[in-house]
């Protein structure tokens, strides 16, 4: 099968940093499905795990943690699938990743595409929506009308990215929200009141006065998907008594939550490989979130957020790819698809 490998960590200005080559095509596992892979999207990890060493020395890595295919072949334990299903899907980042013709994934940890979309458009949502999904009603504790009552706030920091773009659109449209996102150029901010951000401020300045500024003295959850360091003692300052914090990201510097205490608040960190890497025995609720995020897509509620589809999936696309995700300037989420 073709596939595209990271020979070894190289920063994205090298052209060695992939490479096209031919593998043996894989075997499923008891639980596995042997997925045909049609496109796949770039997230900020691919970009860190590129420059990991390999967790086999001297094996070439397969990236990619994000795909839309088609089922060619099923583990002898599996129950969710069948050949000729058409899944969408993260992955386990323990495991080879997805750049690469054929696939395995656990079936616990994919769900059935969106019926209303193609693969590419599919391909953009795996990680994202699983990142956003569980950051809200399982880190934070949103919870969905007609509970949610009076009506909470939730801001997003860094709403145009990939994961902010499927918060804005769960918190307003599912869970009620009243959602305010951050966004520093006029293009991200239009996009986030696009997604239904009831407001949008810039997060380069001072974030604190830029919220107090809409009328909203606290909000009750904060998702931080960038720059965890620098917004953390802002977002702690806005936080309501009895909210919570959650990020995506590890803070690259100490950050102080004492001031959270008097508050009786939350912080908690989202990794979405936490349940397939851990084997928890929850695994399949991925599965179930995937499956209710396909729903809400196909009925209108969650739109697609790929922005930027290129063809082939290869090296040299990838790499592009790679350079303009590494740059911090995308809006949505850029998609590979089919293979040359």
């Amino acid at each position: 099968m073709k596939a595209v490998v990271v020979p070894r960590p190289l920063p994205v200005t090298d052209p060695g940093c992939f490479a096209d080559a031919e593998l043996d095509d894989p075997a499923p596992g008891p639980r596995d499905l042997l997925v045909a892979v049609e496109a796949v999207s770039v997230n900020p990890l691919d970009c860190k795990q590129r420059l990991v060493a390999s967790r086999v020395a001297g094996r070439a890595r397969v990236l990619g943690y994000d795909a839309a295919g088609t089922v060619r072949a099923v583990g002898a334990a599996v129950t969710l699938f069948a050949p000729g299903d058409r899944v969408y899907y993260a992955g386990d980042v323990r495991r080879d990743g997805c750049n690469s013709q054929l696939h395995l994934v656990d079936e616990r940890i994919a769900g059935r595409m969106p019926a209303s979309l193609d693969f590419a458009a599919a391909a953009a949502l795996p990680l994202t929506a699983i990142t956003a999904w569980e950051s809200l009603f399982d880190r934070l504790r949103v919870a969905a009308p007609p509970r949610a009552q009076p009506r909470k706030s939730l801001l997003v920091v860094g709403g145009a990215g990939g994961v902010g773009s499927i918060a804005i659109q769960l918190g307003a449209k599912v869970a009620g929200l009243d959602v305010i996102a951050t966004a520093s150029r006029p293009a991200s901010a239009a996009w986030c009141r696009e997604l239904g951000a009831a407001a949008v401020v810039d997060h380069a300045g001072d974030l604190v006065a830029a919220v107090r500024g809409l009328g909203r003295r606290q909000v009750d959850h904060v998702l931080i998907t960038n720059d965890a360091a620098r917004h953390f003692g802002a977002c702690a300052q806005l936080l309501a008594p009895q909210g919570g914090i959650c990020s995506i990201i590890r803070a690259d510097a100490p950050v102080d939550v004492s001031a959270l205490m008097g508050k009786s608040c939350s912080v908690s960190w989202e990794f979405m490989f936490t349940r397939p890497a851990n084997d928890t025995a929850d695994m399949v609720e991925q599965h179930h979130l995937l499956n209710e995020v396909a729903r809400l897509v196909d009925q209108g509620i969650v739109r697609a957020t790929a922005t930027d589809v290129r063809a082939p999936i290869s090296a040299a696309t990838l790499r592009a790819a790679h350079a303009q995700v590494e740059a911090g300037r995308s809006i949505g989420k850029i998609v590979l698809s089919g293979w040359a």
